[in-house]
């Protein structure tokens, strides 16, 4: 689970912000298309809870390019998480409407087992809604949403990272360090079936899963297709599960990288790279994974 963040929407000191006036504005113009007003959002607080988003990923970027994350921001469901978080049952009402038949579904899918889905599936609903922390305040896992992709596609990268950890933790095994906003790795990406989009993703992620070295081929079969422990793999390869472990979230931050270098030579701007490696799903794309992950290379020193 992850640690308890502080509210995206109350975090950000307001000497701290920085904007430019042009960002204020265009911030402000999307407040009557959000759905805040419905939720008693006021626009100072919708404001507040925009800029939070802007300066925790384009505080020093062009005032052109907060612009264009203001303007690409999926705004109505920012809200609404936002206002789920601070217990509003009108926005509650609304995402289970929009969202519960689809969460069920994805954690069927997922877990590949109808009661463990459901049981998935009512894990991750809990802690959407909120734990209590020691101070008795209810801590929502929406706050890591931050609405640069759908939110469909937030929860079921949540949901896949929610069931690895839960595979990993029945073996004891020291799990990667979660990523920021739920599990937004490449991690997610690897189990599943697949289904057609836009051609050029699938190509950049199949030749970045083609491209891995011997080791890394090695650990990811390892880990994302045999379910091995990260203790398992370590004594195979005579290193400790710790170390292990950093190699593996290393190595998928730069997977990431990779694939993010290839949809950019492909022609997706900067920020709708950022938004697809956020939401990718491979049962979404056209990829093999398997058949991609097992071709045999020569084998490497480790």
């Amino acid at each position: 689970m992850l640690p308890c963040p502080p509210n995206p929407a109350t975090s950000v000191p307001v000497e701290d912000r920085g904007l430019g006036s042009a960002v204020s504005d265009a911030i402000a113009q999307r407040y009557s298309e959000s759905g805040a007003e419905s939720y008693g959002i006021t626009p100072q607080d919708f404001q507040q809870i925009v800029t939070a988003v802007v300066i925790r990923y384009a505080a020093d970027a062009s005032v052109a390019e907060q612009l264009e994350l203001v303007a690409t921001l999926r705004i109505g469901e920012l809200i609404l998480a936002r206002a789920c978080t601070e217990g509003n049952e009108h926005a509650w009402n609304v995402f289970l409407v929009r969202f519960r038949a689809s969460l069920y579904e994805m954690a069927y899918r997922i877990a590949k087992d109808e009661a463990t889905g459901r049981e998935l599936a009512d894990g991750l609903y809990a802690e959407l809604y909120g734990i209590p922390n020691r101070e008795g305040r209810r801590v929502s896992k929406l706050n890591y949403y931050m609405g640069r992709g759908s939110l469909e596609g937030w929860l079921r990268t949540v949901l896949t990272q929610q069931h690895i950890n839960r595979c990993r933790s029945h073996a004891k095994d020291v799990s990667l360090d979660e990523q920021d906003e739920a599990g937004v790795s490449f991690a997610a990406s690897f189990p599943a079936e697949t289904a057609e989009t836009d051609d050029r993703v699938s190509i950049a992620i199949a030749q970045t899963l083609a491209d891995v070295t011997s080791e890394e081929r090695f650990l990811l079969v390892s880990y994302y297709l045999d379910q091995r422990t990260l203790a398992n793999i370590g004594h195979q390869i005579g290193m400790h599960e710790s170390t292990v472990s950093r190699k593996m979230e290393k190595l998928t931050k730069e997977l990431r990288r990779r694939s993010r270098k290839r949809l950019q030579d492909a022609g997706f701007n900067s920020r709708r790279c950022d938004e697809l490696l956020q939401e990718l799903d491979v049962r979404d794309l056209n990829v093999h994974v398997t058949e991609n992950l097992r071709q045999e290379r020569p084998v490497e020193t480790f």
